[in-house]
């Protein structure tokens, strides 16, 4: 098969969020064309005339209010692609995103990737260039789960075929689903390729749910981190 005629879905979940517009320009201008963008509302009130200009090139899902994990396995069911990429509705995607990581991905034949990415402000000033955390080994990425998630989700681009096995995002987990699932996937035994290319624009700003609920995120990763403790030492035992 010729590379173009791979199609990757950019799934979107959004709740009440001012930055969509941008969000949805940067996957449309990517330089890769077979795309198709999977828009999840998930129960928004607010910031829906931002949605308008795009209704008609993009998929569009409504649904009640039940938290990220659950749009982004909604998006995930809704979605035609191969391959799947996951964009917040406040970061923003450089064109030669999907491009770049695709080539790369069908090149070394990898099911699962992620990549560097830079931090900007609410006005898309660059704060951190290259901020994302450099991985040299597969013994180093495992180490670094037991301390924290290492990847920004929406650098991620993996395979629907590697998603039938390894399963989708926890719904049951409001903050942690994605430092889950990312975790399931190396143990289930995929490799997690690193990337060294800065793809994505990850936006610092008063609002963003980081912020809003620290206390609660921080708690539900220290209980996801007791109950994958074991299973992780004895995985980088193997490596």
């Amino acid at each position: 098969m010729e590379v173009d005629q791979v199609k990757v879905s950019i799934i979107i979940p959004f709740y009440n969020c001012p930055y969509i517009d941008q969000a949805l320009e940067s996957a449309l201008n990517q330089t890769y064309s077979n795309i198709e963008i999977v828009l999840v509302n998930d129960g928004s009130t607010l910031h829906l005339d931002k949605l308008q200009p795009f209704r008609s090139r993009i998929k569009y899902i409504h649904q009640y209010n039940a938290g990220t994990g659950n749009a982004l396995n909604a998006a995930i069911r809704n979605s035609t692609g191969e391959y799947v990429t996951w964009l917040s509705s406040d970061d923003v995607y450089y064109p030669n995103k999907v491009e770049d990581q695709l080539y790369y991905m069908l090149k070394y034949q990898v099911s699962f990737s992620f990549t560097n990415w830079d931090v900007i402000d609410a006005a898309n000033n660059v704060i951190a260039a290259s901020y994302g955390q450099r991985v040299n080994s597969k013994r180093e990425l495992a180490e670094s789960f037991l301390l924290g998630n290492p990847i920004n989700g929406c650098t991620v681009m993996m395979s629907k075929e590697m998603l039938k096995i390894s399963g989708v995002f926890d719904k049951s987990l409001r903050y942690t689903h994605d430092y889950d699932l990312w975790m399931r996937i190396m143990l289930a035994g995929y490799e997690l390729s690193f990337i060294d290319k800065t793809l994505v624009k990850y936006r610092d700003h008063p609002q963003m749910g980081s912020r809003k609920h620290r206390t609660d995120i921080e708690h539900e990763i220290k209980a996801l981190q007791t109950s994958y403790q074991s299973k992780l030492s004895q995985f980088i035992g193997t490596l």
